[in-house]
């Protein structure tokens, strides 16, 4: 009886235990649902619904016709919720579209697919990554269309998440200088200079998570449409650009040097045309543009003999030179205290003029002048250099620009040798950008205008911001100075040390350079060369520099290395733009021809026009030399006389006159591109017959 008891009384205690920890859940529960229930909610929310940032489309960047340089392309993630289909739908399509899926992408048969998809539908999964692989927009709507899919995100569950990519429809061409920014907003080039414009407004999306951490979008009347970035406008010409990569390409190979970089500038508006720096890579195989020199601290260096136009600037100021004075160079020694001078030429010059002087890049006779002239005060030769605009960052439009390097004579370190290797660019550091800006001033006729790349922000077609050239200074120099100048230019191309780049065409004029490279407090055997000029010389259009650091083997001046590239870079862009020598163009007479006696023939195939003028009993006659078959015609005693047009010499041809069928037959057969413009016959050619034809060069024709 007494163990009844006990066990009953056990029962009714675990009994009542339970039901108090029944009762304590039960009111546990209800505190949560009705007293805390919105502290809770609100928890929830915060961790399961998020308002989450939606970049902004970044702008584009342009060159100067419009190529595009840089853009984004969307690319998509193709995503499905298998829940929100309905029953019907989803039977009906799922194995059309797991045989799409696998036919497509190529890595999962379809019974995989289908057995994922219907899996994920099962267990109520709600977001599915069907493929790690982005499609692209094309693909995204021809995706959109397949079964389920076509019911869209409401009723079919598909998601394509945009994810953006940067791409460069001409690949690596200034690369560099179009650069790049990561995600920290580092980076380098436009895209980081100006990435306030490009980078535009970003909005904001209200985001789920879902299984496995991942964020789906949910539709929100609160959503924040992002702003898309604007686009920038260059000035880079994609021609140029490409025409000074690959002729500096060619000689750093040839030379193998360590680097070289090649700036191209208009000479009225100071607007750059190509920038291009190439360096070795790394372990020395191939070349590759890792850093802008031409711009940047690292492109900083003792300039050479390019300086030696500020010095013969400053000696024309003042006014105590002439050009035809004669100085004495002797054996191309002299010593300055402790220090000798020494000219590249063994034995020296002996007694020059200073035009010769300049012409020759004496460093004896130039270092003497200014020795002499500013000696006593040297800070009347800095305030030229002040003058001119080379002492101070110039502001340039990128980010990273390098600031000018020049000793004070009131510095601890300002010794007695100190101005005159100065005068010939040594003790001294500016960037090429600085130095072809100065050559540019004196190009424009003394007024110095500001290096731009960039000319424009705009958005589709409308112009938000303009950027116009800026003058820096009105004129470095009297005009006078400026003539002597421009004179002593030419002559070195014409005389000097730049006379294998001369051309009979039109006239090149420019500086040489090359300095010792300083490494570790110590000049060594290595060089800096340079050339640094504008073309045409008489109506000045372009100014260009170019330096290649460290070349190897025995010529390693600026002449025989940096002028070659210079002028393979003038004549290309002489042959491709019309304005600048279509003035030099023999233009055709027709004064003589009779149009209401005679056809109005000019020129083309022989054999055609001859049976032509034969058909209407035309006379005409042809003395057939050296068995040519295309001519050119004239009018002699009421008769057409054919000229021979000698086109297949390996040259360019002089096609003025002819159809723009036979043009093109002609041209297109030497390897040449050819665009024109008008209608009729060809009235202008861009290149001047008898040129040299470089492969796939461009040739404009003005037909009319």
């Amino acid at each position: 009886m007494n163990i009844k008891r006990s066990i009953v009384l056990r029962v009714r205690i675990a009994f009542i235990l339970v039901f108090l920890f029944a009762g304590l859940i039960f009111y546990r529960i209800a505190h949560l649902q009705f007293v805390e229930g919105d502290k809770w909610q609100a928890k929830s929310e915060s961790l399961n619904f998020q308002f989450r940032q939606v970049s902004a489309t970044r702008g584009n960047i342009y060159a100067a016709d419009g190529s595009l340089l840089s853009t984004s392309l969307p690319f998509y993630r193709v995503v499905i919720d298998p829940v929100v289909a309905k029953e019907e739908i989803f039977n009906k399509g799922i194995d059309s579209l797991a045989y799409m899926l696998s036919s497509f992408y190529k890595d999962k048969s379809t019974d995989s697919y289908k057995r994922a998809i219907k899996d994920a539908r099962a267990n109520g999964k709600r977001y599915l990554i069907l493929n790690r692989r982005q499609v692209g927009y094309q693909d995204m709507q021809a995706m959109s269309k397949w079964p389920i899919f076509r019911n869209g995100r409401l009723s079919g569950g598909v998601i394509f998440e945009k994810v953006e990519k940067r791409y460069r429809p001409f690949n690596n061409l200034a690369n560099r200088t179009v650069g790049y920014i990561n995600e920290d907003k580092y980076g380098a080039g436009i895209e980081y200079s100006f990435n306030e414009y490009l980078e535009g407004q970003n909005g904001k999306a209200l985001f789920q998570r879902i299984a496995g951490g991942s964020w789906k979008p949910v539709f929100d009347a609160e959503d924040v449409k992002p702003d898309d970035g604007f686009d920038v406008l260059t000035t880079l010409d994609v021609n140029i650009q490409d025409v000074a990569e690959s002729a500096l390409l060619k000689q750093l190979i040839a030379k193998d040097a360590a680097f070289g970089s090649v700036i191209v500038m208009e000479v009225a508006t100071g607007k750059i045309q190509a920038i291009a720096n190439l360096e070795k890579n790394a372990g020395g195989r191939g070349y590759g543009e890792n850093y802008n020199y031409a711009i940047g601290d690292q492109g900083l260096t003792e300039p050479g003999s390019t300086f030696k136009l500020l010095s013969m600037l400053a000696l024309l100021e003042e006014g105590k030179i002439n050009l035809n004075d004669s100085i004495e160079t002797g054996n191309g020694t002299f010593r300055f205290y402790d220090r000798i001078m020494r000219d590249a030429k063994n034995g020296g010059y002996g007694t020059i003029t200073i035009k010769d002087a300049f012409e020759k890049s004496s460093n004896v006779a130039i270092s003497k002048l200014v020795e002499v002239n500013f000696g006593h005060q040297p800070k009347k030769f800095i305030s030229y250099i002040e003058k001119a605009g080379l002492d101070k960052p110039i502001g340039f439009q990128l980010k990273g620009e390098g600031a000018p390097y020049f000793k004070n004579p009131e510095d601890k370190y300002w010794y007695g040798t100190t101005l005159p290797w100065m005068s010939i660019g040594y003790e001294t550091k500016l960037t090429p950008l600085h130095t072809l800006m100065f050559y540019n001033a004196v190009a424009n006729g003394g007024k110095m205008v500001k290096p731009m790349i960039v000319q424009g922000i705009a958005r589709g077609n409308k112009l938000e911001k303009n950027f116009e050239t800026e003058v820096i200074r009105k004129s470095i120099a009297s005009d006078k100075t400026i003539k002597q100048l421009q004179m002593l230019l030419q002559g070195v191309v014409d005389n000097g040390t730049a006379k294998n780049i001369y051309n009979a065409d039109y006239k090149i004029a420019g500086k040489t350079g090359t300095a010792q490279k300083l490494i570790d407090g110590r000049y060594t055997q290595l060089y800096y060369t340079s050339f640094a000029g504008y073309f045409p010389a008489d109506n000045p259009k372009y100014s260009a520099i170019v330096v290649i650091d460290s070349p190897k083997g025995f010529a390693a001046y600026g002449g025989d290395i940096s002028a070659p590239v210079f002028k393979e870079i003038a004549d290309k862009i002489y042959a491709q733009d019309l304005e600048i020598n279509v003035k030099s163009q023999p233009k055709f007479q027709f004064a003589d021809m009779k149009t209401d006696e005679f056809p109005f023939i000019q020129a083309g195939k022989v054999d055609e026009l001859q049976l032509l003028c034969n058909k209407f009993g035309i006379s005409n006659h042809y003395n057939n030399e050296g068995d040519e078959s295309w001519v050119k015609s004239s009018v002699s005693n009421k008769s057409i006389q054919w000229k021979a047009n000698k086109v297949e010499a390996p040259t360019v041809p002089d096609v003025s006159g002819l159809s723009l069928r036979d043009a093109l037959y002609v041209l297109e057969n030497k390897g040449l591109r050819v665009v024109y413009e008008g209608k009729g016959r060809v009235r202008n050619q861009s290149m001047t017959p008898g040129m040299t034809i470089y492969e796939n060069t461009v040739i404009k024709l003005v037909l009319g």
